[in-house]
Parts: structure tokens; C-alpha cells; sequence
């Protein structure tokens, strides 16, 4: 899966290929979001007859809203922290729990501040997951981004490549 570095990519084409694929394949999407603050279901609500395949979101912004919501372990988020493959993976089988088909989940430092030097600002992780794999065992596909720019670009490419990933799902 080739990264999106344009934070001005065109997000409806990405929603409206995502829309297409989720309804041919005939699956739900919730999204469990932290440092995008909900931008992924904003933008998936934007397109019209989004309630054929777009279920809702979460945010789970606060580490408690983590474990409430999307029953992340309080040991993964003390031992490994929220922006970490851990929670995310979590995250994405949490959200699943809802009973939809397909989950993307994102934590990742935004910036300007909360950066360190294992996790600078743009260290952004993304998951994405299917009820098919989770029912098999299977882990969420997670990925590490160190995206560049300003916060408005990191929450920008963090969303751009969440819908991005959806589409790589089988």
C-alpha cells in the first residue's frame, strides 16, 4: 500500500471509493479515532447514501474513552501507551464489537506538542480490520506513519491514509 504524502489529496474521491467498495462487498464501517477527532466519519458522512455502509464512529480521544468504548486493556495503554500498534489493534477489535464488518482505528501524536523521542509529533498508527479475520484469530493490519507538517497536515494525511487502507481490505 503506497503512503499518501499530500495533505490536499482529494478526500471525497478516496470516500467515494471507499463508499463503492464497502457496498459491493456489503460490509459496515465504524471508525474508532483519537487524534483525528472524528474527521474519518465526518468525511464518509459528507457523501449522500453514506448509511449504506458507513455504521459510525467513536472517539476515543482520552485514554479512559479507550478503555469504556473500545475495551482496550489499561495495561496495554500504561505498558505500551495510546499511540502504539497495541492500542490500535485493540482499538479495531473493540470496534467490531458493535457488530459491524469492517473497522479502521487511528492514535498518533498531531502535534504541536507530545512528541517524544521514540514517538516524535507525526508518529501516527492506523489499523484497519474485518470481522472475517478477527473470527479467525487474526490480528488488525497496523501500520507505523511518520508523517510531516504542521497539525492540520498530520490529522489531514492520517485520514487520508485510513480511508486508503479500507480499500485494501478484503
Amino acid at each position: 500500500m503506497q503512503e499518501i504524502k499530500d495533505p490536499n489529496q482529494d478526500v471525497m474521491a478516496l470516500v467515494k471509493g471507499v463508499a463503492d467498495h464497502l457496498t459491493l462487498h456489503k460490509r459496515m464501517l465504524i471508525t474508532a479515532e483519537s487524534c483525528t477527532g472524528g474527521m474519518i466519519g465526518a468525511s464518509c458522512t459528507q457523501l449522500a447514501g453514506s448509511s449504506a455502509w458507513f455504521f459510525g464512529g467513536l472517539i476515543s480521544y482520552d485514554n479512559l474513552a479507550k478503555e469504556r468504548m473500545l475495551q482496550v486493556s489499561h495495561q496495554n495503554l500504561e505498558k505500551f501507551g495510546a499511540v502504539s500498534q497495541e492500542v490500535v489493534e485493540q482499538m479495531c477489535a473493540g470496534a467490531l464489537g458493535y457488530g459491524v464488518d469492517v473497522s479502521v482505528a487511528v492514535s498518533g501524536v498531531a502535534g504541536p506538542g507530545g512528541g517524544s523521542d521514540e514517538k516524535p509529533v507525526g508518529t501516527v498508527y492506523i489499523g484497519w480490520q474485518s470481522k472475517a479475520s478477527l473470527a479467525k484469530g487474526e490480528q488488525a493490519i497496523v501500520r507505523r506513519y511518520q508523517f510531516e507538517g504542521d497539525r492540520d497536515a498530520i490529522r489531514s494525511l492520517t485520514l487520508l491514509n485510513a480511508l486508503q487502507g479500507i480499500l485494501w481490505l478484503e
